[in-house]
């Protein structure tokens, strides 16, 4: 429990400095077997663009959805559906998780697509 607190915790304080820049932010949640992301609108009302590892298009091409290579293809196909929508610049709401493995894959690969960070 101690672990989800210190996340939580750190969640908060990242959300608090996002709010005050005004942008879209690619927001992230892990779970053990799948990574979400959203792409939230500056007041935080509406999902201008989300994928997900629970996807058709991730399923399929990945036997276990909760590696590092499922995380880079969630990356690529949100920076995809953001620029469709019109978002090219973002802020990146990691939810409290610490910066490496699948969140940084899926960071690493929404940049490599054209998400601005």
């Amino acid at each position: 429990m101690r672990n989800k607190a210190s996340r939580l915790k750190r969640s908060l304080k990242i959300r608090a400095h996002l709010k005050n820049l005004n942008v879209n932010r690619l927001t992230v949640h892990k779970s053990s077997k799948h990574i979400y992301a959203q792409i939230l609108s500056t007041d935080g009302k509406a999902t201008l663009a989300s994928a997900s590892s629970t996807q058709v298009e991730i399923k399929s091409v990945h036997k276990n959805t909760g590696n590092i290579a499922a995380a880079a293809d969630v990356g690529k196909l949100i920076a995809e559906r953001a620029i469709q929508a019109g978002v090219t610049s973002v802020a990146f709401d990691r939810s409290g998780f610490k910066y490496h493995g699948r969140i940084k894959a899926l960071a690493d690969s929404a940049r490599e697509s054209g998400l601005k960070f």
